[in-house]
């Protein structure tokens, strides 16, 4: 490995972008702004969901009953197409924590792609639904600000213009 510009003392850190201690205006309101982008996320999706609800409906009429089976699985269609096409599409970021000014990136500093995405969403609710949403308190306690679903996962939440002037020196 090599030990690049910062030499041998930061050769141990450079494993990872965005170091909290050299860059905290990375994480500067992190978790706030996630509460606010899960909202405006979840309102999106909610409105996402009246014409899917109409196509779905259609497609129970030609079908004869049958595509209205469709309505048990329609949220997670729904919400999870709208992860994949956002949070994995170029910006890292779904169109409310674009609004809050963050965006997902991995441990190393790549960009998020539709899988790891999906597996975030999915990894959220889960850990949510089976530990209380008191499991989001772990990003009181770590350094990246990062939830259970971030640490499992080795992604990390950070602040989109933060991260601009940083790629812009």
């Amino acid at each position: 490995m090599s030990d690049g510009p910062r030499g041998n003392a930061g050769a141990a850190r450079s494993r990872y972008a965005y170091d909290p201690v050299a860059q905290p205006d990375m994480y500067e309101g992190i978790l706030s702004k996630r509460v606010v982008a899960f909202v405006a996320d979840a309102i999106i999706i909610v409105f996402l969901m009246i014409p899917a609800a109409l196509v779905v409906f259609i497609v129970g009429i030609v079908t004869l009953g049958i595509g209205w089976l469709l309505y048990g699985a329609l949220f997670a269609i729904v919400a999870l197409g709208y992860v994949a096409l956002t949070l994995g599409g170029p910006n890292s970021a779904t169109i409310g924590m674009r609004w809050a000014g963050i965006e997902l990136r991995t441990w190393n500093g790549g960009p998020c792609f539709a899988a790891l995405a999906v597996l975030h969403a999915l990894l959220f609710w889960f850990s949510v639904g089976l530990l209380t949403p008191l499991v989001l308190l772990v990003g009181l306690f770590t350094a990246r600000r990062q939830l259970l679903h971030d640490l499992l996962l080795g992604t990390v939440m950070v602040n989109s213009a933060a991260l601009v002037r940083m790629e812009s020196r």
